[in-house]
Protein backbone atom coordinates (compact mmCIF):
# COMPACT_ATOMS: atom_id res chain seq x y z
CA UNK A 1 0.00 0.00 0.00
CA UNK A 2 1.32 3.38 -1.05
CA UNK A 3 1.88 5.31 2.36
CA UNK A 4 0.86 8.97 3.12
CA UNK A 5 3.61 11.25 5.08
CA UNK A 6 2.17 12.86 8.06
CA UNK A 7 2.96 16.15 6.15
CA UNK A 8 0.35 14.97 3.19
CA UNK A 9 -2.36 15.13 5.52
CA UNK A 10 -4.89 17.58 4.78
CA UNK A 11 -4.90 20.20 7.51
CA UNK A 12 -7.61 19.76 9.09
CA UNK A 13 -6.50 15.63 10.45
CA UNK A 14 -2.74 17.54 11.54
CA UNK A 15 -4.61 20.16 13.66
CA UNK A 16 -7.22 17.16 14.70
CA UNK A 17 -4.02 15.17 15.99
CA UNK A 18 -2.17 17.84 17.44
CA UNK A 19 -5.19 18.49 19.70
CA UNK A 20 -4.44 15.45 21.21
CA UNK A 21 -0.95 15.35 21.16
CA UNK A 22 0.44 18.98 21.43
CA UNK A 23 2.70 20.63 18.08
CA UNK A 24 4.20 17.86 16.18
CA UNK A 25 7.74 18.79 15.95
CA UNK A 26 8.57 15.82 13.07
CA UNK A 27 7.17 12.82 11.82
CA UNK A 28 8.83 9.07 10.85
CA UNK A 29 6.96 7.02 8.38
CA UNK A 30 7.16 3.52 9.17
CA UNK A 31 8.90 1.61 6.34
CA UNK A 32 7.64 -1.98 7.31
CA UNK A 33 5.56 -3.55 9.66
CA UNK A 34 2.13 -2.32 9.09
CA UNK A 35 -0.37 -2.01 5.80
CA UNK A 36 -2.30 1.22 6.84
CA UNK A 37 -2.45 4.28 4.59
CA UNK A 38 -0.68 6.14 7.42
CA UNK A 39 1.56 4.63 9.59
CA UNK A 40 4.12 6.96 11.25
CA UNK A 41 5.87 8.26 14.59
CA UNK A 42 5.08 11.86 15.68
CA UNK A 43 7.69 13.22 18.05
CA UNK A 44 5.87 15.82 20.51
CA UNK A 45 7.27 17.92 23.25
CA UNK A 46 5.43 15.14 25.56
CA UNK A 47 7.14 12.08 23.98
CA UNK A 48 6.67 9.92 21.06
CA UNK A 49 3.08 8.74 19.39
CA UNK A 50 2.62 5.86 17.10
CA UNK A 51 0.23 6.88 14.69
CA UNK A 52 -2.09 5.06 12.27
CA UNK A 53 -5.23 4.80 9.97
CA UNK A 54 -6.62 5.64 6.36
CA UNK A 55 -8.92 7.83 4.31
CA UNK A 56 -12.70 7.55 5.78
CA UNK A 57 -13.82 6.92 2.52
CA UNK A 58 -11.74 3.64 2.37
CA UNK A 59 -13.67 0.26 2.28
CA UNK A 60 -11.36 -0.88 4.79
CA UNK A 61 -11.80 2.41 6.91
CA UNK A 62 -13.59 0.17 9.79
CA UNK A 63 -11.40 -2.45 10.54
CA UNK A 64 -9.17 0.66 11.56
CA UNK A 65 -11.89 1.51 14.09
CA UNK A 66 -12.70 -2.15 14.44
CA UNK A 67 -8.42 -2.69 15.73
CA UNK A 68 -9.11 0.61 18.32
CA UNK A 69 -11.99 -1.39 19.90
CA UNK A 70 -10.28 -4.91 20.20
CA UNK A 71 -7.14 -2.94 21.29
CA UNK A 72 -8.59 -1.53 24.42
CA UNK A 73 -9.46 -4.70 26.07
CA UNK A 74 -6.27 -6.97 24.50
CA UNK A 75 -3.65 -8.13 26.55
CA UNK A 76 -0.24 -6.47 26.50
CA UNK A 77 -1.31 -4.53 23.91
CA UNK A 78 -0.51 -0.55 23.27
CA UNK A 79 -2.38 1.90 25.20
CA UNK A 80 -4.93 3.55 22.71
CA UNK A 81 -4.55 7.33 23.52
CA UNK A 82 -6.93 8.84 20.94
CA UNK A 83 -9.22 8.69 17.72
CA UNK A 84 -9.94 11.37 15.36
CA UNK A 85 -12.07 11.67 12.37
CA UNK A 86 -11.42 14.89 10.48
CA UNK A 87 -10.33 16.25 7.35
CA UNK A 88 -11.34 12.83 5.84
CA UNK A 89 -8.60 10.87 7.63
CA UNK A 90 -9.89 8.47 10.28
CA UNK A 91 -6.44 8.31 12.76
CA UNK A 92 -5.77 6.42 16.24
CA UNK A 93 -2.71 7.52 17.91
CA UNK A 94 -1.16 3.99 20.27
CA UNK A 95 1.36 4.28 22.87
CA UNK A 96 4.70 4.31 21.61
CA UNK A 97 6.65 0.97 22.56
CA UNK A 98 10.55 0.70 22.05
CA UNK A 99 12.35 -3.05 22.02
CA UNK A 100 13.36 -5.51 19.39
CA UNK A 101 11.58 -8.28 17.71
CA UNK A 102 11.78 -12.05 19.50
CA UNK A 103 13.94 -14.29 18.53
CA UNK A 104 12.08 -17.66 18.72
CA UNK A 105 15.38 -19.61 17.54
CA UNK A 106 16.66 -22.71 19.93
CA UNK A 107 18.37 -21.29 23.24
CA UNK A 108 16.84 -17.49 23.01
CA UNK A 109 16.19 -15.59 25.89
CA UNK A 110 13.00 -14.74 24.37
CA UNK A 111 11.24 -17.84 24.50
CA UNK A 112 10.04 -18.02 28.02
CA UNK A 113 8.52 -14.48 27.95
CA UNK A 114 6.93 -15.87 24.35
CA UNK A 115 5.40 -18.50 26.46
CA UNK A 116 4.21 -16.17 28.79
CA UNK A 117 2.52 -13.69 26.71
CA UNK A 118 0.79 -16.93 25.09
CA UNK A 119 -0.13 -17.68 28.42
CA UNK A 120 -1.83 -14.56 29.21
CA UNK A 121 -3.40 -13.96 25.73
CA UNK A 122 -4.87 -17.29 26.07
CA UNK A 123 -6.63 -16.07 29.88
CA UNK A 124 -8.63 -13.12 27.94
CA UNK A 125 -12.37 -13.32 26.55
CA UNK A 126 -13.60 -11.95 23.27
CA UNK A 127 -15.12 -8.46 23.91
CA UNK A 128 -18.90 -9.37 23.27
CA UNK A 129 -19.01 -5.68 22.00
CA UNK A 130 -17.32 -6.13 19.20
CA UNK A 131 -18.98 -8.14 16.58
CA UNK A 132 -16.60 -10.46 14.37
CA UNK A 133 -16.45 -13.81 12.50
CA UNK A 134 -15.48 -16.52 14.90
CA UNK A 135 -12.55 -18.40 13.75
CA UNK A 136 -14.52 -21.23 12.88
CA UNK A 137 -16.51 -19.14 10.71
CA UNK A 138 -14.10 -17.01 8.94
CA UNK A 139 -11.99 -20.62 7.67
CA UNK A 140 -15.46 -22.24 6.74
CA UNK A 141 -14.93 -24.44 3.67
CA UNK A 142 -11.32 -25.35 4.58
CA UNK A 143 -11.45 -27.93 7.10
CA UNK A 144 -14.33 -30.90 7.67
CA UNK A 145 -17.96 -29.49 8.54
CA UNK A 146 -18.43 -32.16 11.28
CA UNK A 147 -15.12 -30.96 12.82
CA UNK A 148 -16.14 -27.33 12.90
CA UNK A 149 -16.43 -27.24 17.28
CA UNK A 150 -12.93 -27.85 17.43
CA UNK A 151 -12.39 -24.63 16.12
CA UNK A 152 -15.20 -22.89 18.46
CA UNK A 153 -14.65 -20.80 21.41
CA UNK A 154 -15.14 -17.01 23.11
CA UNK A 155 -11.22 -16.21 23.27
CA UNK A 156 -9.62 -13.38 21.77
CA UNK A 157 -7.57 -14.47 19.68
CA UNK A 158 -5.00 -12.53 17.58
CA UNK A 159 -4.28 -14.54 14.76
CA UNK A 160 -1.18 -13.37 13.63
CA UNK A 161 1.52 -13.92 16.33
CA UNK A 162 4.14 -13.12 14.51
CA UNK A 163 7.07 -12.05 15.97
CA UNK A 164 6.77 -8.53 13.60
CA UNK A 165 3.70 -8.22 15.73
CA UNK A 166 5.48 -8.39 19.03
CA UNK A 167 8.16 -6.46 20.77
CA UNK A 168 10.72 -7.81 23.39
CA UNK A 169 10.07 -4.76 25.48
CA UNK A 170 11.18 -3.77 28.92
CA UNK A 171 8.69 -6.16 31.50
CA UNK A 172 7.87 -8.72 28.64
CA UNK A 173 6.75 -9.26 25.25
CA UNK A 174 3.87 -6.62 23.87
CA UNK A 175 1.70 -7.26 21.17
CA UNK A 176 0.51 -5.16 18.18
CA UNK A 177 -1.87 -4.96 15.24
CA UNK A 178 -5.03 -6.23 16.59
CA UNK A 179 -6.56 -5.97 13.31
CA UNK A 180 -7.16 -9.77 12.27
CA UNK A 181 -8.16 -10.73 15.90
CA UNK A 182 -11.24 -12.85 16.13
CA UNK A 183 -13.50 -14.89 18.92
CA UNK A 184 -12.02 -18.40 18.91
CA UNK A 185 -10.31 -21.04 21.11
CA UNK A 186 -8.06 -20.27 23.96
CA UNK A 187 -5.54 -22.01 22.72
CA UNK A 188 -5.61 -21.08 19.17
CA UNK A 189 -2.91 -18.51 19.26
CA UNK A 190 -0.67 -20.41 21.05
CA UNK A 191 -1.25 -23.34 18.32
CA UNK A 192 -0.93 -20.63 15.60
CA UNK A 193 2.97 -20.03 17.51
CA UNK A 194 4.21 -24.17 16.85
CA UNK A 195 4.85 -23.59 13.03
CA UNK A 196 6.79 -19.94 13.81
CA UNK A 197 8.79 -21.87 16.47
CA UNK A 198 9.62 -24.77 13.66
CA UNK A 199 10.13 -21.47 11.03
CA UNK A 200 12.98 -20.32 13.67
CA UNK A 201 14.89 -23.60 14.14
CA UNK A 202 12.87 -26.23 16.02
CA UNK A 203 11.81 -29.08 15.29
CA UNK A 204 8.16 -29.78 15.26
CA UNK A 205 8.28 -32.43 18.57
CA UNK A 206 10.20 -29.36 20.14
CA UNK A 207 7.65 -26.83 19.22
CA UNK A 208 4.99 -29.07 20.60
CA UNK A 209 6.74 -29.17 23.57
CA UNK A 210 6.98 -25.26 23.70
CA UNK A 211 3.14 -24.78 23.55
CA UNK A 212 2.36 -27.64 25.92
CA UNK A 213 4.03 -25.27 28.47
CA UNK A 214 0.63 -23.23 28.00
CA UNK A 215 -2.23 -24.34 30.08
CA UNK A 216 -4.37 -23.99 27.34
CA UNK A 217 -3.10 -25.65 24.86
CA UNK A 218 -1.94 -28.65 27.07
CA UNK A 219 -5.51 -29.46 28.04
CA UNK A 220 -6.38 -28.64 24.22
CA UNK A 221 -8.64 -31.59 22.62
CA UNK A 222 -5.36 -33.21 20.72
CA UNK A 223 -8.25 -33.41 17.68
CA UNK A 224 -8.77 -30.23 17.79
CA UNK A 225 -5.00 -29.14 17.23
CA UNK A 226 -4.88 -31.49 14.61
CA UNK A 227 -7.71 -29.60 12.89
CA UNK A 228 -6.00 -26.64 13.43
CA UNK A 229 -2.74 -27.47 12.04
CA UNK A 230 -4.39 -28.49 8.76
CA UNK A 231 -6.78 -26.32 8.46
CA UNK A 232 -3.80 -23.25 8.68
CA UNK A 233 -1.97 -25.53 6.04
CA UNK A 234 -4.80 -24.73 4.05
CA UNK A 235 -5.39 -21.03 4.20
CA UNK A 236 -1.46 -20.67 4.33
CA UNK A 237 -1.45 -22.87 0.74
CA UNK A 238 -4.99 -20.60 -0.10
CA UNK A 239 -3.14 -16.90 0.02
CA UNK A 240 -0.20 -18.58 -1.52
CA UNK A 241 -1.96 -18.36 -4.59
CA UNK A 242 -3.98 -15.56 -4.22
CA UNK A 243 -1.57 -13.09 -2.60
CA UNK A 244 2.14 -14.62 -3.43
CA UNK A 245 4.65 -13.30 -1.08
CA UNK A 246 8.00 -14.76 -0.40
CA UNK A 247 7.45 -15.34 3.52
CA UNK A 248 4.55 -17.61 2.46
CA UNK A 249 7.16 -20.85 1.31
CA UNK A 250 9.14 -21.41 4.73
CA UNK A 251 5.79 -20.81 6.82
CA UNK A 252 3.56 -23.41 4.68
CA UNK A 253 6.57 -25.75 4.97
CA UNK A 254 6.85 -25.54 8.79
CA UNK A 255 3.39 -25.64 8.99
CA UNK A 256 3.49 -29.24 6.97
CA UNK A 257 6.42 -30.23 8.66
CA UNK A 258 3.67 -29.55 12.03
CA UNK A 259 0.84 -31.94 10.33
CA UNK A 260 2.96 -34.62 9.63
CA UNK A 261 3.96 -34.74 13.06
CA UNK A 262 0.99 -35.40 14.87
CA UNK A 263 0.16 -37.82 11.68
CA UNK A 264 2.29 -39.99 13.02
CA UNK A 265 1.85 -39.72 16.90
CA UNK A 266 -0.46 -41.56 18.83
CA UNK A 267 -3.63 -39.77 19.41
CA UNK A 268 -3.44 -36.79 17.49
Amino acid sequence: MDRTAWLELPPEARSAVEACTGPVEHAETAETGVMARLACTLHTATGPVFVKGTRSDEPTAWMYDYEARVTRVAPLAPRVLWQVDAGGWLLTGYEYLVGPHPDLSPGSPDLGPFLDALTVMSETPWPEQVRKKPLHIRWAGLFPADRSADLDGRALVHSDVSPLNMLAATGGIRILDWALACPGPAWADTAFAVPRFIHAGHSAEQAEKLAQSVPAYQTAAPLAITTFARTVFAVWKSRAVSDPAPHRAPLISAVDMWCEFRSMTPAR
